[in-house]
């Protein structure tokens, strides 16, 4: 059976240090468990201590993890006897495979190991790798989306004369389903960076703009459906911005209804009974349970919208995979979709989180986007 390229670059390479820069789905770290499944089998009894790192715990457990013991339990090889839960390691074969992560620098400077793979090697410190590889006696492994363009294993891993670099795409997945090609290939015509990234798995461009593409519409086609309308709430120095969310196919059309400060609940309430929303529903941040509340006493249909640690990374790629267009009068929609931001750190390396700012109807539309339109695909190779 054909399996992913990454499997056959794994087994392949004899160099001390493996780079796996891939896109999305590529394959990655399901292929790199399974050879290294593979590799403690055909060494049984040898005493091998492979490290598995990640980040964090919560990242570690959710991904690797589940892949590796997803391997183990479809082979008929999970013991539950093996498996030290509290430890997170795991006896394999006569060897060792033990789960830390990043967060925990007391483990980075434990003991030795054979083998070392270092999952979303980019989300790491150079300090954490040099280290984790300094305990490494053997090979170390490391595999990322290259979400950066700058990054200490541009400058300092793959310059050296001991590495093997692989690429790998969506296309190195003969298990892909074609709907989630096209998912992927969408990116194509919506975000060319995250197409560079997550599609030809190249590194991105550092752009600080959110989202660099966005055009303006004359007029909501016909045949667009509202999908919802977005409240995000403010008072004095914030406004309070209110946007109805229509979708077509694969494109957003983002209407500006209200963008206002010093508005009081009963205001907003008069605002909404102008725009005749008939039991549309109105997904509002969640922060403010007293204000759903009253609104919705005075009659209208408010629901909070979830939240969680991840939440607006989640939003803004569900926006991310639509076309986005915002109506020609909707002005201050127009200032912020341009203005919203990636923050920078004091080196001026982009970071994944967006500054908090020009970020009212963008929050209002996700919001939305969250609650009505959720993840288009999910699954073991989901961007990360």
């Amino acid at each position: 059976m054909k399996q992913p390229s990454t499997y056959y670059h794994v087994k392949k390479s004899k160099a001390k240090i493996q780079v796996h820069q891939g896109g999305t789905r590529s394959g990655k770290t399901y292929s790199i468990c399974q050879a290294l499944i593979e590799l403690c089998f055909k060494n049984k009894g040898a005493g091998i201590v492979i490290t598995i790192v990640r980040k964090t715990f919560p990242a570690l457990r959710s991904s690797v993890m589940r892949d590796f013991f997803d391997i183990l339990t479809e082979g008929g090889n999970y013991y539950e006897e093996n498996h030290n839960k509290s430890q997170a390691t795991y006896t394999l074969f006569g060897n060792l495979v033990e789960f830390i992560s990043a967060d925990q620098p007391q483990k980075l400077r434990g003991r030795k190991r054979t083998l070392l793979y270092i999952n979303e090697a980019n989300e790491l410190s150079l300090e954490d790798f040099r280290q984790l590889i300094l305990r490494t006696t053997d090979k170390t492994i490391l595999d990322y989306n290259p979400s950066d363009q700058f990054h200490w294993i541009y400058e300092h891993v793959l310059p050296r004369e001991d590495v093997d670099f692989f690429q790998t795409t969506y296309l190195d997945n003969p298990f892909l389903e074609q709907s989630v090609i096209e998912e992927i290939e969408r990116f194509k015509e919506t975000d060319e960076n995250y197409w560079r990234i997550y599609g030809l798995g190249e590194r991105g461009v550092n752009t600080a703009a959110v989202f660099p593409q966005w055009q303006v519409a004359d007029e909501i086609p016909e045949r667009a459906k509202l999908v919802a309308y977005g409240c995000d709430w403010g008072f004095t120095n914030d406004p309070t911005a209110i946007v109805s969310v229509w979708r077509e196919d694969y494109s957003l059309y983002i209407k500006e209804h209200l963008y206002s400060t010093g508005l009081t609940n009963r205001d907003i309430s008069m605002e909404l009974d102008k725009l005749q929303l008939n039991r549309t529903p109105i997904i509002c941040d969640s922060a403010e349970p007293k204000s759903i509340e009253e609104l919705h006493r005075l009659g209208h249909n408010v629901k909070p919208s979830k939240k969680g640690p991840d939440s607006i990374r989640l939003g803004i790629d569900i926006m991310k995979r639509h076309k986005l267009y915002i109506l020609k009068d909707s002005l201050n929609a127009q200032k912020e979709f341009r203005n919203y931001r990636w923050e920078t750190n004091k080196d001026g390396v982009q970071l994944s989180k967006p500054i908090d700012n020009n970020n009212h109807i963008v929050d209002a539309v996700r919001y939305v986007c969250i609650n009505r339109i959720g993840t288009p695909y999910s699954g073991k190779y989901f961007i990360s």
